[in-house]
């Protein structure tokens, strides 16, 4: 499929970690939107499921999300000084911490599953896959996209095959998806214009937009669609917890934190994220791995100041509105903006 073809520009972000349910990407596909399903943290055999259960509700085209493998070197001592650091809180929330290890979160298995599904689109976070594997991706039918984070990156993917790119930029909730733990802080806008400069790929903008406004203002900048991640999360659909839904209405401040995940990730600021932000290494997966029990723990108990809060900075604009529903009023919405912005008397 085209990106250009969608009847409107928005994109879900896949929204690993609960919140992506197969209701929620077939609501978006099936309202003339491009809906996702986040393969991260789920086995391969669950994907294939979720993929079923989207085209049980929608004939809609709709996207795979895929973590690219970490290769970032970690210290493990600083892990296991990290983990000291934590017992306290296990021994409060009644949990053992998680065992942290290397893994690749069934990597090979689930490119084999969007191939063997032939999956419109597949989008890659975390990394840069290989020529093969985006040439592998592609031979199955679908139209292969890589977050990218900074100029260089987006380079790097035009040169690696990929169809089109999404510039995250830093107000972007969740985790950061470029490369590498460290890589870019550039703001939407700016990132954008730059990548849009640098490749002659289709630019889909993520960070921060939450409003048909938003939508209108990165297609003026040159974004052939707009990626939507927060403003979903209060939807009926999304399997975002009690404790997050909650939270997204009345907390102000986002920070980027390792704490919960040692890679780096927008969210809500908490009790956790305060406490804990300053020790946490630069270590994913095995700082995910350590903290998983205490989250679970936390999102059962509905304790708000021990959950990872994903947010981006637009986070006040989200709303409890049916999927299908906010897709076309913000497409609406963007639509209206973009004429109003023609219409303003401009030079001579």
């Amino acid at each position: 499929m085209h990106l250009m073809a969608l009847p409107y520009p928005i994109v879900q972000a896949p929204l690993a970690g609960g919140p992506s349910t197969p209701e929620l990407a077939a609501a978006v596909s099936d309202a003339g939107g491009l809906g996702f399903l986040a393969a991260g943290y789920r086995s391969a055999e669950d994907l294939r499921a979720d993929i079923k259960k989207v085209r049980a509700h929608t004939r809609a085209p709709f996207g795979v999300n895929l973590f690219v493998p970490t290769s970032d070197p970690v210290d493990q001592a600083a892990v296991d000084l990290y983990a000291a650091k934590l017992r306290g809180e296990a021994e409060r929330s009644g949990v053992d911490l998680g065992v942290p290890r290397d893994d690749d979160d069934g990597w090979q298995a689930k490119l084999a599953v969007v191939a063997e599904e032939r999956i419109a689109v597949v989008s890659f976070t975390f990394g840069l896959p290989s020529r093969a594997v985006i040439e592998g991706v592609r031979d199955s039918g679908a139209y292969v996209m890589v977050t990218v984070t900074t100029p260089g990156e987006a380079a790097a993917a035009h040169q690696a095959g990929a169809d089109a790119l999404v510039a995250q930029g830093i107000e972007a909730g969740g985790h950061r998806g470029g490369f590498t733990d460290d890589s870019g802080d550039y703001g939407l806008l700016v990132l954008l214009r730059l990548v849009l400069r640098s490749t002659p790929l289709p630019v889909v903008a993520a960070g921060g937009i939450a409003d048909g406004e938003g939508i209108a203002a990165v297609l003026a900048a040159g974004a052939v669609a707009a990626q939507l991640g927060t403003a979903f999360l209060r939807c009926p659909e999304a399997g975002t917890s009690a404790a997050h839904r909650e939270a997204l209405s009345s907390y102000d401040r986002t920070a980027v934190t390792r704490a919960f995940t040692g890679r780096r990730a927008r969210g809500l600021v908490n009790r956790f994220l305060e406490e804990y932000d300053d020790d946490a290494p630069s270590a994913y997966p095995q700082v995910h791995q350590l903290t998983a029990p205490l989250r679970a723990a936390a999102r059962k108990s509905g304790d708000a100041g021990t959950i990872n809060l994903w947010a981006g900075q637009g986070h006040r604009l989200s709303e409890e509105v049916p999927a299908g529903e906010l897709v076309r009023r913000l497409g609406t919405e963007a639509r209206e903006a973009l004429t109003r912005a023609t219409r303003r008397p401009f030079g001579h």
